[in-house]
């Protein structure tokens, strides 16, 4: 495998972040630096990591991984965008006071986007790649990429606040629906 494929699923793995830091942008009225650098850097890491872990963990844990990590990533997603959705209706006052960018929170959706990039390390063992051009490679566009899901979402959210948290939710939930889907159906 070249350098232009492992580009290619760079971007594919980083899509997900992309959509969740769109969400991220979405929940701040204008985001402060830390704001806009925090979700590439959890999200860049982990779509690092999580290749680099399965990579290691080779064949022996592959189709355990395989059955599960939809499930996984629907029920995180699922649990973050209900959530969104529910706070959209409370009141304002309410809203402030929770941090979209709170640790535990960055935490699950950075696991949760990363999951698939797990299995991409299974491949990646069995196909040779060097493990740790495609890590850098995976990580760094996952950080540009998530940088600039943070901006658009505020761009889009400074014009439709009132409605940006339920949309950023509903995006989160559909995106869980969708990876479940396709691995239930698609595979």
């Amino acid at each position: 495998m070249g350098l232009f494929e492992i580009i290619i699923i760079a971007v594919g793995l980083s899509m997900d972040a992309f959509a969740v830091s769109i969400t991220l942008g979405l929940s701040v009225k204008k985001p402060k630096v830390k704001e806009i650098l925090l979700p590439g850097v959890y999200f860049g890491f982990f779509q690092a990591l999580m290749p680099l872990i399965g990579f290691f963990a080779g064949v022996y844990f592959a189709n355990k991984i395989h059955d599960l990590d939809h499930w996984i990533a629907f029920i995180l997603l699922g649990f973050i965008g209900g959530k969104m959705i529910k706070d959209s209706f409370s009141k304002d006052e309410e809203r402030e006071k929770g941090n979209p960018f709170h640790f535990a929170r960055m935490l699950l959706l950075a696991t949760a986007t990363s999951i698939d990039a797990l299995v991409v390390g299974i491949a990646f063992a069995f196909l040779g790649v060097n493990i740790y051009t495609a890590i850098i490679i995976i990580g760094f566009t996952t950080f540009c990429v998530s940088i600039c899901g943070v901006k658009i979402g505020n761009i889009f959210g400074a014009k439709y606040k009132s409605k940006a948290e339920f949309i950023g939710g509903a995006v989160l939930v559909i995106l869980g629906l969708k990876i479940l889907i396709e691995h239930l159906f698609l595979n």
